[in-house]
């Protein structure tokens, strides 16, 4: 199956063709559509409504699917937060500019460390091109002056610049909290519980310093933020749209949820007093919140007639560290930080209403990688050279036949894969060696089928190797 729509797709071409300016024009305001990225942090694959959750109702990010179209094997270039989001800012594998590991507590203000400056972001691009741009939440791709959001392209920043942040302040106020500690207050191990406060020692270790040096901003400026954070991130949002809609604007809006720490507000926590386990319902509550942050947004571009001129998407950064947030990678293999699909293929899910059409599901492999050539497309201005990702606008709407993608890349160390068509290599540090899967017999990952297939796996890693040549050292 290489079309996902129907006979009207020769109307919609059509359609496009009015829509986007040819190359080279300087195109008029009305030409142009606005973009806004959602994007989640640490969702599973498996915890949307749309994606197979009946638990965790989330219907405001459902309804992004059921307007546009969802992608079945969607994936970002890396297995967790920062070279995954410069892969989806540059349009770039991350590992050809050194971008390959994951900063995390004080190595963001390390000098060096952060997405190099000579990296074309979405956000440059945009602004260039005469887009209001912003980024709302949290960044995580440098925290010293020569990194921040407004040295890449964004006209507007508010959040943060690290890897996490507490979701409310004090944060034994108003949230229900639960922490990581190696042991608890009386000693021993298990679980300790208070009013506000659950201590656990599941996995062995404390709770990150999240907000050590790495306060809410406002540009550069600190700001004590007393709203609990995806409602004041909505809230900001919210506000750039309303100031904006006379213009163009692109906005990456970049919750922390459902990353660590977890932190449920009460209000919601009520809502999910039939889950028994109160780690699964803390991580209920902040999902929840999330998704009434996307339905509160989105019902700020139906109120001000924005929605279809409105390009949105709906993507995580990587898949989710289960035993950590309970989150759900169903029904693929492993989480964050692994190889296997479960930590490099994501929730994703496009709409743009009178352009694509409802309630479509594509199954050809894309990338966040393509969000970077498909935004810049739809402005009008001229793609980069060198990029990874490609317009995927083509192939929504059956103007381009065949793949988006006739291979992904993975590299993080020694932990490395490489998907060609259904085939899938993964490089196994603990094991050695290099298995080999079939997606499409094997959406599991369950039977390696190295010594039956040797001729494929040896055809994948010979052009693993290829690409691999083309990578850089890692700068950090």
């Amino acid at each position: 199956m290489r079309h996902i729509f129907n006979s009207a797709a020769c109307i919609l071409i059509l359609g496009l063709a009015i829509l986007l300016p040819a190359r080279g024009q300087a195109p008029g305001q009305e030409d142009r559509p606005n973009i806004i990225i959602f994007f989640a942090d640490d969702l599973a694959y498996g915890e949307l409504g749309c994606q197979g959750n009946p638990q965790i109702p989330t219907p405001n990010i459902d309804a992004i699917s059921a307007n546009g179209v969802r992608f079945t094997d969607g994936y970002v270039t890396a297995p967790n937060c920062s070279p995954s989001r410069a892969g989806m800012l540059t349009g770039r594998i991350p590992t050809r500019f050194g971008y390959e590991f994951n900063p995390i507590g004080e190595r963001n203000e390390h000098p060096g460390i952060g997405l190099p400056r000579d990296q074309l972001t979405i956000a440059r691009s945009l602004h260039d091109a005469g887009y209001a741009t912003a980024l709302i939440g949290k960044w995580h791709l440098g925290g010293t002056a020569d990194y921040h959001p407004e040295r890449r392209g964004f006209d507007e920043f508010f959040g943060f610049l690290h890897e996490g942040h507490y979701f409310a302040y004090p944060w034994w106020k108003g949230v229900i909290t639960m922490k990581r500690r190696r042991t608890l207050p009386d000693g021993e191990q298990g679980r300790w519980y208070s009013d506000s406060v659950i201590y656990h020692t599941a996995l062995g270790y404390d709770e990150p310093p999240y907000d050590a040096n790495n306060p809410i901003l406002r540009s550069s400026q600190p700001v004590l933020e007393h709203e609990y954070l995806t409602d004041a991130f909505t809230r900001e949002a919210i506000s750039f749209v309303g100031r904006h809609r006379d213009q163009p604007f692109f906005l990456l809006l970049s919750f922390n949820a459902v990353h660590s720490p977890l932190q449920g507000a009460k209000a919601y926590m009520g809502k999910f007093e039939g889950i028994e386990d109160i780690q699964r319902r803390i991580f209920a509550a902040m999902l929840a919140n999330m998704d009434d942050g996307v339905g509160m947004l989105m019902q700020k571009l139906r109120d001000l007639e924005l929605e279809e001129n409105t390009l949105v998407v709906f993507l995580s950064d990587n898949g989710g560290p289960t035993l950590e947030l309970t989150s759900s990678n169903a029904p693929l293999r492993g989480g964050k930080g692994s190889m296997y699909e479960g930590g490099v293929r994501i929730p994703f899910m496009m709409q743009w209403k009178g352009t694509i059409p409802p309630g479509q599901v594509y199954r050809e492999a894309v990338s966040s990688m393509d969000l970077l050539p498909t935004c810049v497309a739809l402005a009008g201005a001229e793609i980069p050279a060198k990029l990874d990702g490609v317009n995927l606008l083509p192939y929504l709407t059956g103007n381009l036949d065949g793949r988006p993608h006739e291979w992904l890349f993975w590299r993080q160390g020694e932990k490395s894969a490489y998907r060609k068509g259904d085939w899938k290599a993964v490089y196994n540090p603990r094991k050695k060696q290099w298995e080999l899967f079939n997606l499409k017999s094997d959406l599991e990952e369950s039977a390696d089928l190295a010594e039956d297939e040797p001729r494929k796996l040896e055809e994948l890693l010979e052009e693993w190797n290829v690409l691999n040549k083309q990578m850089v050292k890692a700068i950090f």
